[in-house]
């Protein structure tokens, strides 16, 4: 029933249940994060990501490519993607790390995005979802695991109301 809040306490699930039967969950998120972001295009998104990047991991391998990927459907699987690609040129081994963001995040609020990104960001340095790689999500946005929670009830809602940002 709250497929993308499956590993949170009982409790907070019946408020957010509480929230949906009350017809609530819509009116909060809005209360909450009243605008959406300005990154809508695949070139103010790549500027977006290398300024998080360049901000909080300016050691990290350099970003090749950032787009929002309409291939990404499943939300519930993939919000975004990060991938590691090494080819070999020559004698030289050449990799490029890609970014891609499911397009239905063209129009959520910009707290939503830096969530994913810096999620994928993270990806960059450390490959599971151990303890390292969610000190470094919260190295990079301290906020990361309300953004997290956020998202995940603004996912709720779009799945049984539609879009709250049109």
């Amino acid at each position: 029933m709250l497929k993308y809040l499956n590993g949170y306490d009982t409790q907070l699930k019946v408020q957010v249940q509480t929230l949906i039967d009350q017809n609530k969950l819509g009116e909060y998120l809005l209360s909450k994060y009243p605008k959406t972001h300005d990154y809508t295009t695949d070139k103010s998104l790549y500027s977006y990501v290398q300024e998080l990047k360049n901000t909080h991991m300016r050691n990290a391998s350099p970003i090749s490519k950032v787009l929002y990927d309409p291939k990404i459907r499943d939300i519930h699987a993939s919000l975004g993607t990060h991938t590691f690609v090494s080819r070999v040129q020559g004698g030289k081994l050449k990799a490029k790390n890609e970014i891609r963001i499911s397009h239905v995040f063209k129009k959520v609020p910009e707290s939503f995005l830096r969530m994913i990104v810096t999620h994928e960001l993270a990806h960059m340095k450390e490959k599971a979802h151990n303890k390292a790689f969610y000190k470094l999500c919260t190295h990079i946005e301290p906020a990361y695991h309300q953004f997290e929670f956020d998202l995940r009830l603004y996912l709720t809602y779009s799945d049984r109301f539609g879009g709250l940002y049109v």
